[in-house]
């Protein structure tokens, strides 16, 4: 069976294993509040897309986005962290809410949610939610982070992943806590072991102002984070995804 993703920028990716189509934290729109696309419009990549299940890593605006939930066709099973489902209900779709260890099928699919070392809050004034990250496996296996930080749950993953999709940076020139970047992530690898690792939340989104005075921004990290997991974790392959372009294992 053939595994294939498509990287749609920021955290969102569209994962298809054993007929199954998964898509994570979409984030479909050009702007949010202040951040701008920088990138070409990916939605219509997917609008015949008939996504089986959605999953949300945290509250935050920018990965669990109402309105881009609202634009998917068709019912989709929405999967989020304990604590959210009231707000993703809203949307109209069939939500799930998990905690950090518990599985879920798909399918033939089997998904756990994996904790992540992130602050999970909606902002600002929306609950609390742990942040979660989640392994997919099937005849394929891939490992969503979502947004965190290096974590204990990544030790626990060694050697059980054929894909890991890593975040390496955010949408400014800092990072905040509870951040991989390119250097952090490299170390995830290398904890990870995964077959292929693919940076993520990287160089789609940032505030528009910023384009005057930092004309190509987020560019590096990507390649940073290339160079340091080939140093450390030469076993695993890197494999940078523009936004918009897909890859295939298997088969």
């Amino acid at each position: 069976m053939v595994l294939r993703l498509r990287y749609l920028g920021h955290s969102t990716v569209l994962i298809e294993m054993d007929g199954v189509s998964i898509l994570t934290d979409p984030l479909l729109v050009d702007r949010l509040g202040l951040l701008h696309r920088h990138t070409e419009t990916v939605a219509h990549l997917i609008e015949d897309v008939d996504v089986d299940v959605v999953l949300i890593s945290h509250a935050h605006h920018d990965h669990l986005h109402l309105p881009s939930l609202r634009r998917l066709r068709g019912r989709p099973r929405v999967v989020v962290p304990k604590g959210l489902g009231q707000v993703v209900r809203r949307s109209g779709h069939d939500v799930v809410e998990v905690a950090a260890g518990e599985r879920f099928g798909v399918g033939s699919v089997v998904v756990e949610a994996i904790r992540a070392e992130h602050d999970g809050r909606r902002r600002p004034f929306g609950p609390a939610a742990e942040a979660l990250g989640y392994r997919i496996a099937g005849n394929s296996s891939v490992y969503f982070a979502g947004d965190t930080d290096l974590c204990a749950e990544m030790d626990g993953l060694a050697g059980t992943v054929e894909v890991a999709l890593l975040p390496v940076w955010g949408w400014g020139p800092r990072l905040g806590s509870g951040h991989l970047d390119p250097k952090r992530a490299a170390e995830a690898v290398q904890r990870i072991r995964p077959r292929v690792a693919v940076p993520i939340h990287w160089g789609t989104f940032y505030p528009f102002a910023f384009a005057r005075f930092w004309p190509h921004p987020l560019g590096d990290p990507p390649h940073d984070f290339a160079r340091e997991a080939t140093r450390v974790a030469p076993q695993t392959e890197v494999r940078i995804l523009a936004p918009g372009e897909a890859m295939a294992l298997g088969g």
